[in-house]
């Protein structure tokens, strides 16, 4: 077992904050340094703890933040502040403009999962490291609820079912032997369908993960937007 990645969590309710904590540190993967209840105590804490990565719920309390926004402007923080620490962010909204805002800067180091993740270990232990190692990942319900609805552009070529298929592995921010094996292919067939991939978007090929989750948001929804909502749902 090599060293644990070390993790702060916040959320402002107590008992999802504390069974998260308890969740991670059983899986033997994970030490908690720190859990804390708002944005503000989240960046004292990430400046104090010098964590590897950071779980923060989308919305909680604290100072002078965009409501509803918290979590995702506390993430664009310490980012700039320490590009070393992944974050993860836990939202119970599906809505992908949500997803879009935390990736407007760009996509390394940044996951965003729904909150029901939580009681996923793999799924969530999966983002924990990809953050980690400066990867990404958007929560694939995100991008199968946006792949159901969507509309092919017209200066987009289509992506045929099996790229479509391989760009939700992808989404879960998985490497071409973990799709191959999740698909039942060969790592040169996905490979070929990668490189389809990036050609029919126009992105460089690389094989860097960060570049494999921008070309999810760039096949499943416009830029991301300068501002959305103003007053998200309430919970």
């Amino acid at each position: 077992m090599g060293e644990l990645i070390r993790t702060v969590v916040a959320d402002d309710h107590y008992l999802v904050r504390e069974g998260t904590r308890q969740l991670l540190e059983m899986s033997g993967e994970v030490a908690v340094v720190g859990a804390v209840g708002d944005a503000d105590e989240l960046l004292d804490a990430v400046r104090r703890l010098g964590p590897d990565v950071v779980i923060t719920d989308i919305r909680m309390p604290g100072g002078e933040w965009r409501q509803g926004f918290e979590g995702i402007d506390a993430a664009h923080r310490i980012r700039s502040a320490h590009p070393g620490v992944g974050v993860v962010v836990l939202s119970q909204f599906s809505d992908a403009l949500f997803a879009f805002e935390l990736f407007k800067h760009g996509t390394e180091g940044y996951a965003y999962l729904l909150k029901d993740r939580v009681g996923d270990l793999d799924e969530l232990l999966g983002a924990i490291r990809a953050v980690a190692a400066g990867g990404s990942v958007i929560d694939p319900k995100v991008v199968e609820g946006l792949l159901a609805r969507r509309d092919v552009r017209g200066q987009q070529e289509a992506l045929t079912a099996r790229e479509r298929d391989v760009l939700r592995e992808m989404a879960h921010g998985r490497t071409n032997s973990a799709i191959a094996r999740a698909l039942h292919l060969s790592i040169s067939s996905v490979e070929k369908n990668v490189n389809a991939i990036f050609t029919k978007l126009g992105l460089e090929n690389s094989g860097d993960v960060h570049r494999r989750v921008a070309a999810v948001l760039a096949y499943l929804g416009p830029e991301p937007p300068q501002q959305v909502a103003a007053e998200p749902p309430q919970r």
